[in-house]
């Protein structure tokens, strides 16, 4: 039997609303940088704040997150030579998207990688979220 090694090194990208409930998720390989996926992920949905951590700080995320009139709290890179300044209470409010992904990794199939294929994880991840949302609205 031939595994592909992307398959077993994946990322799970989440975007959640202001309450930690999931609106959106891509699953990538594990070597995919954060940023690559932040437009994709953010794309169309109406926010005041974006909230993102040092993964997502590039000058296309925060300026497309701005014509998108959200405001900007993603702390700046180490290396960043222009250092922007960052809310550090509003950024203490990530916990919530850390959160999200505890829920998500509650369930043994997710946090394991049961799936041996990307279309079945990721329909796991969805199913989850689903569950999750079950939860609060049922």
């Amino acid at each position: 039997m031939i595994v592909n090694l992307w398959l077993l090194n994946t990322k799970i990208h989440l975007a959640v609303d202001a309450h930690g409930m999931p609106v959106r998720a891509i699953v990538t390989a594990g070597t995919t940088a954060d940023c690559k996926q932040a437009i994709t992920l953010i794309e169309g949905i109406n926010a005041e704040v974006l909230l993102a951590d040092r993964g997502y700080d590039s000058n296309a995320i925060v300026e497309y997150a701005i014509k998108a009139d959200m405001q900007v709290v993603i702390p700046p890179k180490k290396n960043r030579k222009e250092k922007r300044i960052c809310d550090e209470y509003l950024y203490k409010l990530r916990h919530l998207v850390e959160n999200a992904f505890l829920h998500l990794k509650r369930w043994r199939g997710i946090a394991t990688r049961y799936a041996k294929n990307t279309d079945s994880f990721i329909t796991a991840v969805q199913i989850r979220c689903i569950a999750l949302w079950l939860k609060v609205l049922v």
